[in-house]
């Protein structure tokens, strides 16, 4: 079955991943909430049924410490984060149905039952480990609370996983000079019994080869391309088993749930995070048991059950959280008798102006400033929603390209319409709408039947939606350009035709308003009360507005964005981001230990990170140099496999050439991107291309140029990523 023959509502159980209760909400966490809000809200318009929750992960070794820094129980610390995150997310109108905690009675029952069910199917071991304690504070030290030098490259203030220098991968036993980043004493080894998942298992192996390669009920791919691929590297071939158990368990002390018949021992955080979803699902039912539709939570989360409802449950997730999600997760489900994901929607991350976000760059933002500063949170909504198509690609914040991206089509193309017509409607015509005219509003109506925009939304290609509805909105104001009302409005004899051109302006402007409405909810609804029209949906026949409707008063909708604004902004957050002076390892100690605890991103396990080699810089080249390359934004039209190639994807691409007749000539090219993309997935895309590279003969045939890819250092697929231009880019532009 696919979406098209998905007649019936759907039933979604939509997560988002759980933020750590350990710090603010930034920007770079509101990417993965707003895309899933998004569809989220787009699921509803279509008239399925969608229940959508998150909850804090409350649990580990950060949160108890932060809290005996700050002289508060953890149970104090995780109920004020709660409640400042919940604040977050309702100011960027992330609508969760319920937000809960996984310190929870919940989140304890079903972490149990999930242990209990998987020891009973001999999947759980016991055995000693050596890892690092701290003999002052008297704890076992997780690896991002052991710093040292890098056993590789010799950097100094390094993580006990994994090096931020030069990328390199290894063991907190490795490191040399090892401290406490909690007291600075030097730790020393001791044994300790742990508790773990046999990931390595062949049934578990054999289950998650299957798994994330296979597709749901709908026939979606679980994964996408990218990360199937990096499931493929992690996983190996058949017949090979590359996969670690994982340690479940840890000793006291530890804030978190004690494991059943093992006194002192802990379930490790990321074991009962995932469970956090079932766990305010569960809270959500109860809350609503006395409803007239109360929620039967088994027919979503017990395999055979979910199976006979024809249920889903949908994750997004960020791609740092991936090997979680995508391994441990499914396979604890699985063996557990639950019903596992029928999609996993992985985000990328959120760069500033091309680069990691930095305090010290003045560019790590808290969701919580931005509101104060009294800026629009839609703004950053809408700038989210352009630069996400669907893939797990990094989403870049450019300040200066989102004032001008907002100002231009919120303010300059949507509003504007509404704001150059209603007037006259209700100056001239007791705000009565009249007859419309029908050949203008014909491309409205033709989008609203061939369902390109609304398959956009499905695929979670905001971007491609964007650009569409945008393209409806330069056809709705050049109409209003070329009958120009404001001049029809002083000319004698022009009633009939002024009525006409603002009703079917406002008819366009309705129709672009409910295609911005899963972006812009808040903006929407005061369009829907302006209008005077129910609150639209995705469903039934195009029709337009009709004669004889009456509209409310005109008020502005939406101000433009002002770089003072922004500014104001970064400035707010200049205290917080002014980088620390470097201080000698040991005598820092509690400064870095303040910083590990306060960090609001969760570091994913070390098998998570591939060994990155530091990449020298390539030498300069002068501006002249740059000019003999032909870079243009080429539009994918078509791609699809070489057969007899193992790493080749055939494309035609378009650059804006044409043959003699005028029409179009897209060029071939032939990409080594094979591992990292399906054609299917290619096909629309934008990206750039060498244009004047000299054409190569090969035995497939002609490559007419090369488009352009990212990669890690050593290449291998699933960290290969070809370019992508912003939105409104069109095939053929120079790229200078």
């Amino acid at each position: 079955m696919n979406r098209a023959e998905a007649t019936m509502p759907r039933k979604i159980l939509v997560t988002n991943a759980l933020p750590y209760a350990n710090g603010d909400i930034h920007l770079g966490h509101l990417v993965g909430y707003v895309q899933a809000d998004i569809w989220v809200r787009y699921q509803r318009m279509r008239g399925h049924s969608v229940h959508y929750v998150c909850a804090d992960d409350t649990h580990g070794t950060p949160v108890m410490l932060r809290a005996e820094k700050e002289g508060l129980t953890p149970e104090q610390l995780i109920e004020r984060v709660h409640g400042e995150h919940l604040r977050d997310f309702t100011d960027f109108g992330v609508g969760f149905d319920n937000y809960h905690s996984t310190h929870s009675a919940e989140n304890r029952f079903y972490a149990e039952d999930i242990y209990g069910k998987l020891k009973a199917g001999g999947l759980i071991d016991t055995r000693s480990i050596e890892q690092y304690y701290d003999p002052v504070k008297e704890m076992f030290l997780p690896d991002r609370f052991i710093k040292g030098e890098c056993p590789k490259c010799s950097a100094a203030d390094q993580y006990g996983d994994n090096c931020e220098a030069c990328g390199a991968a290894y063991a907190p036993t490795e490191l040399k000079n090892p401290y406490s980043a909690v007291s600075g004493a030097k730790p020393v080894l001791r044994s300790s019994e742990h508790y773990f998942f046999r990931l390595s298992d062949e049934r578990a192996v054999d289950f998650l080869r299957s798994w994330t390669r296979g597709h749901n009920a709908l026939g979606e791919r679980r994964l996408q391309p990218e990360a199937a691929n990096k499931m493929k590297e992690w996983l190996g071939e058949a017949g090979e088993n590359k996969l670690s158990d994982w340690d479940i368990s840890r000793d006291a002390p530890y804030f978190g749930f004690e494991i059943p018949g093992a006194p002192g021992k802990y379930f490790y955080v990321w074991l009962d995070a995932p469970i956090g979803y079932l766990a305010s699902f569960r809270n959500l039912a109860e809350k609503r048991a006395a409803s007239a539709e109360p929620i039967i939570v088994e027919d979503y989360i017990d395999a055979d059950r979910a199976a006979a409802a024809g249920t889903e449950m949908v994750h997004f997730i960020g791609k740092d959280i991936l090997y979680f999600h995508a391994l441990f997760w499914p396979a604890m489900l699985k063996f557990a008798g639950y019903a596992t994901p029928s999609q996993l929607c992985v985000n990328g991350f959120l760069t500033v102006d091309g680069a990691k976000m930095s305090k010290s760059r003045g560019t790590f933002i808290t969701a919580h400033s931005y509101i104060t500063q009294k800026l629009n949170p839609e703004w950053l909504r809408y700038y989210f929603a352009g630069k996400s198509n669907g893939s797990m690609e990094d989403v870049d914040l450019n300040l200066d390209d989102m004032i001008a991206r907002v100002n231009s089509d919120l303010v300059g193309k949507f509003v504007n319409i509404a704001s150059r017509c209603a007037g006259f409607i209700g100056k001239r015509f007791d705000g009565k709408l009249g007859e419309i005219d029908v050949a203008a509003c014909a491309d409205f109506a033709a989008a609203w039947t061939d369902g390109r925009i609304a398959a956009a939304y499905d695929e979670r290609d905001y971007s491609r939606a964007l650009r569409e509805t945008m393209r409806l909105a330069d056809i709705a104001n050049q109409y209003v350009n070329d009958h120009k009302p404001w001049e029809l409005a002083k000319q004698e004899g022009q009633e009939a035709h002024l009525h006409m051109v603002c009703s079917s302006a406002l008819t366009m402007f309705r129709d672009l308003a409910r295609y911005l409405k899963p972006v812009l909810p808040t903006l929407t609804e005061q369009v829907e009360t302006f209008l005077s029209v129910p609150a639209m949906n995705w469903l039934g026949d195009w029709a337009p507005l009709p004669s004889g409707h009456r509209i409310e008063p005109y008020s502005h909708l939406m101000t433009r964005v002002e770089r003072k604004q922004i500014d104001a902004l970064l400035e707010a957050n200049r205290e917080s981001l002014a980088p620390t002076a470097a201080a000698p390892a040991q005598s820092a100690a509690n400064a870095k230990a303040a910083d590990a605890t306060a960090s609001p991103q969760r570091h994913a396990e070390k098998q998570q990170h591939a060994a990155q080699a530091a990449e020298t810089a390539a030498p300069h080249i002068s501006i002249d140099d740059f000019t003999k390359v032909d870079l243009r934004i080429a539009r994918i039209v078509n791609a699809e496999h070489v057969d007899g190639a193992d790493k080749l994807i055939r494309l035609q691409l378009d650059i804006g050439e044409t043959d003699a007749a005028g029409a179009p000539k897209p060029r071939q090219v032939f990409a080594g991107i094979k591992s990292a993309y399906d054609p299917a997935t290619l096909i629309g895309r934008h990206t750039v291309m060498v244009a004047n590279l000299a054409p190569r003969k090969m035995k497939f045939g002609l490559s007419e140029g090369m488009v352009l890819a990212a990669s890690d250092a050593d290449g291998k697929s699933g960290g290969l990523y070809i370019l992508s231009p912003d939105a409104g880019a069109s095939a053929g532009m120079r790229v200078k």
